[in-house]
């Protein structure tokens, strides 16, 4: 059986996975960063593309991508190389030994292995500890920050990375609830947020712990502030003619993502009525598609969680190019 073809390890399924080989399109003998493996299914799609002179560069803080990207290195037959750490701190070191990449993609959602693992605690839906770290072993989980925060601040990261209308009342229980005894697992979260809202909105818009369990994961996992710094690092990485593909799941990322990758794009920002351009500034880099590329519909009946994947590319810009 052809190793694209196989299922991905034990059931996870890759979001927009012939999307991203059309738009990144792998070739023999090219080097491929992976700033985010997860159980290696998109890398099972590109990894056979490259052969035997090329290279995969697998990275995710969480170790237990380790195990995934093993069972991947036994089976294709271009050189392989696993690093456990935060994207936004691989990348720059991976500049600094003089790497170039022909192609890195970002797949910034989380993975199955963890969303249906309990114990991670990132679903609202099972009963876990409040942990929510991509790493387990690093930094402050979940149920630190609830019982650290104040209100004023609960309420607004909710409000930004939530975009939760009821934040202020629900930071206003989480401080009451944690005064009578710590909040501790997810069912606690959940409990209190259900408390807090009007029962219309427990019945309207999904699970109404949806938002404020996105809000405490990017703040845990300083999700938005590794994007920003992993983007640039991404780019920067990049050999002439190499590809950028960023897989987003909600707006805030999707319009960091939009904005950089149309900066680069932009050429002169003169005003239209200059006669001849005096600012000087070119296009590093030229958008692969004019639009986010979304799943088609056979996609989502295979895996409803695919359904807020938009999938943007670039590619950078040579000599031969200006």
């Amino acid at each position: 059986m052809p190793l694209e073809s196989r299922r991905p390890a034990r059931g996870h399924e890759p979001v927009l996975a012939d999307e991203v080989v059309r738009l990144l399109a792998p070739r023999a003998g090219e080097t491929v960063v992976d700033c985010t493996f997860g159980a290696g299914g998109h890398a099972r799609r590109l990894a056979p593309a490259l052969g035997e002179g090329g290279r995969y560069i697998a990275i995710d803080r969480d170790p237990e991508a380790r195990t995934w990207f093993a069972d991947l290195a036994d089976d294709v037959v271009c050189e392989t190389r696993f690093i456990h750490a935060n994207f936004a701190d691989a990348l720059p070191r991976l500049l600094d030994q003089g790497l170039r990449a022909d192609v890195v993609l970002m797949d910034l959602g989380l993975s199955s292995m963890q969303v249906d693992r309990a114990e991670r605690g990132f679903s609202y839906s099972r009963q876990a500890p409040l942990d929510m770290r991509m790493d387990p072993a690093r930094g402050a989980s979940a149920a630190d920050l609830v019982a650290t925060a104040s209100e004023k601040d609960l309420a607004g990261l909710m409000r930004t990375y939530g975009e939760e209308r009821y934040a202020r009342p629900i930071a206003r229980a989480i401080v009451r609830r944690r005064a009578i005894e710590p909040i501790t697992t997810t069912g606690d979260l959940v409990e209190i947020v259900r408390s807090a809202v009007p029962t219309p909105a427990l019945f309207a818009g999904g699970h109404p712990a949806k938002r404020v369990f996105q809000a405490l994961r990017i703040v845990v996992n300083d999700e938005l502030g590794s994007l920003e710094r992993g983007l640039a690092s991404a780019f920067a990485l990049l050999a002439p003619g190499g590809r950028l593909g960023v897989i987003s799941f909600h707006s805030l990322e999707d319009r960091m993502v939009k904005r950089f990758m149309r900066d680069r794009a932009q050429g002169c920002i003169c005003p239209p009525d200059m006669p001849v351009c005096g600012c000087g500034h070119t296009a590093e880099g030229a958008l692969l598609a004019s639009k986010a590329q979304r799943p088609r519909q056979a996609e989502l009946d295979r895996n409803p969680r695919a359904r807020s994947a938009l999938l943007r590319g670039i590619r950078r810009l040579g000599e031969d190019d200006r």
